[in-house]
This record gives C-alpha cells, sequence and structure tokens, in this order.
C-alpha cells in the first residue's frame, strides 16, 4: 500500500492511495467527504485487485484550488497517473456524478460503474425547508452550520448506527474547506448527465441505501431505469454513508462490478 501526491493543473496535488494487484478500480467520495469515507470497504477490495482512492480537490489532504478545475479532469489526470487505461469506477454522492460525467465524456477508459447514493448532473431537486437551510449553510460559508446539517440530513441513522464516529469527524473537517473547493470547480457542459443516460455502455450498478433522503431514491431509479442495462441494489440498513454504515454488503456489490 502507497501514498503519494499526484500533481494536477494550476499547481494542483492530489493525495492519493494505491493498494492491491489485478483489474484497476478507483473509489470517489461525496462532497462534505475525503477518502477516509472508504476505509470500511478499501483494505478488502484490494485484496483481489488495484485499488485507488484519493482526496478530491480542496478536501482531505489535497491543496485547494488556485485556479478553476473539473473534477473530471483530476480523476483522468489520477488514471493517466497511474497508467490505467480502464478503470473500474465506484463514486458516491458528488462522487457518483463525477464518475457518470466522467463515463459520458471519457467512455473508453471506464470498464464498469457502481454509483452509490449517487448525485446526477441536471436532476433538479424539488425545494425543501431542510435542503433550503443546508445549501443557505454551504453558500454562506458557515462550517459549523453546514457540518450539523450533513449529519442531520445525510447521516439520518444517527450516532448508533455503525461508523457515526468517523462521519462526524470526516464531515467536521471538509465543512471547514469545501467552500473554497466548491467555488473553484467548473462545468463545459450545460447538458446534465440526465439527459444522456443512454449514452452509457458500460456495465452500471446503481446503489442506495434505504434509510438515504428520498430524492437519493429518486436520482437512483432514475438512473438505473436510464442506463441501458443497469442493475438497482438496495441496501437495507443504511444512509447516504453507506461505505461506513454497510461495508460488508457495500464490498460485496462492489467486488462485483
Amino acid at each position: 500500500m502507497t501514498s503519494e501526491y499526484i500533481p494536477v493543473s494550476g499547481d494542483g496535488r492530489l493525495w492519493a492511495e494505491k493498494a492491491g494487484e489485478g483489474a484497476p478500480l478507483v473509489l470517489l467520495h461525496g462532497s462534505v467527504h475525503d477518502s477516509r469515507l472508504w476505509d470500511g470497504v478499501f483494505p478488502e477490495l484490494a485484496l483481489h485487485r488495484t485499488v485507488i482512492r484519493y482526496d478530491a480537490r480542496g478536501l482531505g489532504r489535497s491543496t485547494p484550488p488556485t485556479a478553476p478545475f473539473r473534477y473530471e479532469d483530476d480523476l483522468l489526470a489520477v488514471l493517466d497517473h497511474f497508467g490505467i487505461g480502464r478503470a473500474a469506477l465506484a463514486g458516491l454522492s458528488m462522487g457518483g456524478e463525477v464518475a457518470l460525467d466522467f463515463t459520458l465524456e471519457h467512455p473508453e477508459r471506464v470498464r464498469s460503474l457502481i454509483l452509490v447514493a449517487a448525485s446526477a448532473s441536471g436532476h433538479d431537486w424539488p425545494q425543501s425547508p431542510e435542503m433550503d437551510a443546508y445549501m443557505a449553510a454551504d453558500r454562506d460559508g458557515d462550517a459549523g452550520r453546514l457540518a450539523e446539517m450533513e449529519l442531520a440530513v445525510w447521516a439520518s441513522l444517527g450516532d448508533r448506527a455503525p461508523g457515526y464516529a468517523a462521519i462526524a469527524e470526516m464531515v467536521t473537517e471538509n465543512a471547514e474547506v469545501r467552500a473554497a473547493a466548491e467555488k473553484g470547480h467548473v462545468r463545459f457542459s450545460e447538458i446534465g448527465a440526465v439527459e444522456l443516460l443512454d449514452r452509457v455502455t458500460a456495465p452500471t450498478t446503481v446503489v442506495v441505501g434505504d434509510h438515504d433522503h428520498p430524492e437519493i431514491g429518486v436520482i437512483a431509479r432514475r438512473l438505473a431505469a436510464g442506463i441501458p442495462g443497469a442493475h438497482l441494489e438496495i441496501v437495507a440498513a443504511a444512509d447516504h454513508y453507506l461505505p461506513l454504515r454497510a461495508p460488508d454488503r457495500l464490498r460485496e456489490i462492489i467486488a462485483r462490478g
């Protein structure tokens, strides 16, 4: 198991960890997370294949953006750095959105796709008081309030369910730096992935926890219905943080992808 920093645009550096041998798999985390999200599945997956996880730009141990950047370009830089032509991609939340957008942009680089509690570009979220409060905290750069809302909305099973201590620590630390990371990200396409799902050719598995936010369930079913041949897996006793809430079940699903 080795870790290193990968150079990316704008003099940025992404912290990455690689372990195992065999068919490559890249794990992508969500927007108030870092690569620790995958602690419950990373070591075991690496027993059977090459597994890479990294901290997205401005989160975890990666450097904050100093110029506009794209998460998809950063993923491409990771693959190129390790000399990987094609890889399986497993992304959670924002990481799933990035993996899907990347697959549409670079289909030749993706062997298979595992979308875990994924968001999706182009999906219109309905308004609600809790999401309005969440977005307001994010927009205002109120790290304490953002962490509080993140745990209330997305870690809905609470502190008595598995993995909560790790979730709370990771969220609290990344809430402090999320605003800078998000402000640097740019999108080039005005067409969201939800309008292009029929173009996905990679074998796809869509995963959602039965206690996740209802709209994530809506997105999961939309992805499963729209991507040709996609398979939907619903994981019991799991909220948005599946890798830390139900690691054994998620590991089984990813291992098949």
